[in-house]
C-alpha cells in the first residue's frame, strides 16, 4: 500500500469514527436555559407590590427596580436585573392584606395594592406589560416584555360583597385567593378554625359569579372541605397559586392526595412553591416543635415574657432551624406529576412573601436551577415548557373559555 492510499483509509476510518461518538450532549443547565429562552416562565404568586407598600410606602421615587440595594433585595427577592436573569416571562403579581382588617379597610388597601401594580407597570414600560388573559400575555412575551397579572390574595378583599368582586374584576385582578390565613365570612381557611365546612351557601355564589367573570379560582390557603367544594361547583380549571403537595410535607396548606387525583378532571394547576415550612418535612416538623414549646413557655413564664422569650431562645439554640433545598421542591414535582400528571404542574414562588427561601432558590434569578434539577430527573424538553407556563396558560383560556359560555 502506498503511503497516499494509507493516509486516504486512515482519515476515512477516523472520519468514521468520529460519525459514531454523538456530539457532546448539553449539560442539565445549558437544556434548562435552552428550554426557557423560548417558554420563560410564569410564576403564580410574587409579593413584590406588598414589600413596596411596607417598605416605601407606596412611593417609587424612594427605589428603582433597575437595580435594588442589597439589603432590600433580600425582602423582595425581586428586581428588574433579578427577573431578566430568571427568565421570568409572566408574574402574577399579588395584592395581599391582612386577613384580620376590618371589611371596609381590607377593601381599600386592596385597591391601593392594584395601584401599586399598576404604577410599577407604567414607571417600567420597557420592561413590564399589563395582561389580563391569556392572549394578551402571550402577546407581551412574544416582545421580550414581562406579561403582569394581577392576583388578589384573600376573599376578605371584597368584603363579602359581590359587587365588589366585580369591581375588583373590572380593575385587574384575574385571580382570588378564597381566603388568605383566617376563614371568612363565607369559606374555610386552611390555617383556621371551620365555620362552614368549606363554602357557605354565599361562598357557592361567589364561586359562580367568579366563573361567570373570567376570574381564576386559587385554592391556596383554603380548607380540604373548601377544596373540594369548589371543584364540586366550579365550571372552570382552577389554580393553587402557591402550594405544595401534602403527602411530601404535612402542612394543612398543601395539597392532598384526594384534591390531586381530582385535577386531570377539573384542568387545574398546582403552581409549586418555595416556602421553606410548606417545602421541606423537616422544617416543618420544626416548626411545630418550636410552636409547641412556644405555647409552654408562655405558660411557664406567665407574667414573665423575657423568660418566656429565653425558654424559647434556648432551645432554638440546641435544636438549628433545618434549611429547606432546591431539592425538596423538585420532590413536590414529582409527586404531583405522579399523582395529578405533568399536565398539572406550575410555578408560584411566593417570592417577596417569606423570610427565607431554599438553598439554591434564593432568588428570582433562579429559576433556571430548578429547571436543570428537573432534566437531571429526567424530564422531557416538553414537560419543562408545560411547567413554565404552558399549564398555567391553559388554565387562564380555560376560564376563559367558561366565562364566554
Amino acid at each position: 500500500m502506498t503511503l497516499n492510499l494509507r493516509r486516504i483509509v486512515t482519515v476515512s476510518a477516523l472520519a468514521l469514527i468520529a460519525a459514531a461518538v454523538p456530539a457532546s450532549a448539553a449539560t442539565p443547565e445549558e437544556t434548562a436555559r435552552e428550554v426557557l429562552s423560548k417558554t420563560p416562565v410564569i410564576d403564580g404568586h410574587n409579593d413584590t407590590p406588598h414589600q413596596i407598600a411596607e417598605l416605601f410606602d407606596r412611593d417609587f421615587s424612594k427605589f428603582d427596580l433597575k437595580g435594588l440595594s442589597p439589603d432590600i433585595l433580600a425582602k423582595t427577592h425581586t428586581d428588574i436585573p433579578t427577573l431578566r436573569a430568571g427568565f421570568l416571562g409572566g408574574q402574577f403579581w399579588s395584592v395581599y392584606v391582612d386577613a384580620a382588617l376590618p371589611k371596609h379597610e381590607a377593601v381599600t388597601r386592596t385597591v391601593e395594592q392594584i395601584d401599586v401594580v399598576r404604577q410599577m407597570i407604567a414607571r417600567y414600560p420597557d420592561v413590564f406589560v399589563y395582561a389580563d388573559t391569556a392572549a394578551t400575555a402571550e402577546a407581551a412575551m412574544k416582545k421580550g416584555k414581562i406579561a403582569s397579572l394581577i392576583g388578589m390574595e384573600g376573599g376578605h378583599s371584597i368584603g363579602s360583597s359581590l359587587e365588589i368582586l366585580r369591581q375588583m374584576h373590572a380593575l385587574g385582578a384575574r385571580y382570588m385567593t378564597i381566603t388568605h390565613s383566617l376563614t371568612t365570612d363565607w369559606a374555610d381557611s386552611a390555617t383556621d378554625a371551620p365555620k362552614h365546612d368549606g363554602l357557605s351557601p354565599f361562598g357557592f355564589e361567589v364561586i359562580a359569579e367568579m366563573n361567570r367573570l373570567g376570574m381564576i379560582v386559587d385554592l391556596s390557603h383554603v380548607s380540604e372541605a373548601t377544596m373540594h367544594d369548589v371543584l364540586d361547583k366550579t365550571r372552570a380549571p382552577v389554580l393553587f397559586t402557591h402550594s405544595n403537595a401534602r403527602a411530601v410535607t404535612p402542612h394543612p396548606r398543601n395539597v392532598p392526595d384526594s384534591v390531586l387525583k381530582r385535577l386531570p378532571q377539573n384542568g387545574g394547576v398546582v403552581m409549586v412553591t418555595f416556602v421553606p415550612g410548606f417545602t421541606s418535612p423537616e422544617r416543618r416538623q420544626w416548626e411545630y416543635d418550636r410552636s409547641a414549646v412556644a405555647g409552654r413557655a408562655k405558660l411557664e413564664f406567665t407574667g414573665n415574657p423575657e423568660g418566656e422569650k429565653a425558654a424559647v431562645a434556648t432551645w432554638i439554640a440546641a435544636h438549628p432551624q433545618p434549611k429547606a433545598t432546591l431539592a425538596q421542591v423538585a420532590d413536590h414535582i414529582d409527586h404531583i406529576r405522579k399523582v395529578a400528571g405533568i399536565d398539572h404542574i406550575g410555578i408560584g414562588g411566593d417570592f417577596g412573601g417569606v423570610d427565607e427561601l431554599p438553598v439554591g432558590l434564593e432568588n428570582v434569578s433562579t429559576y433556571p436551577a430548578l429547571f436543570a434539577e428537573l432534566v437531571r430527573r429526567g424530564y422531557s424538553k416538553t414537560d419543562l415548557a408545560k411547567i413554565a407556563q404552558g399549564n398555567a396558560l391553559r388554565v387562564m383560556r380555560g376560564v376563559e373559555a367558561a366565562a364566554e359560555k
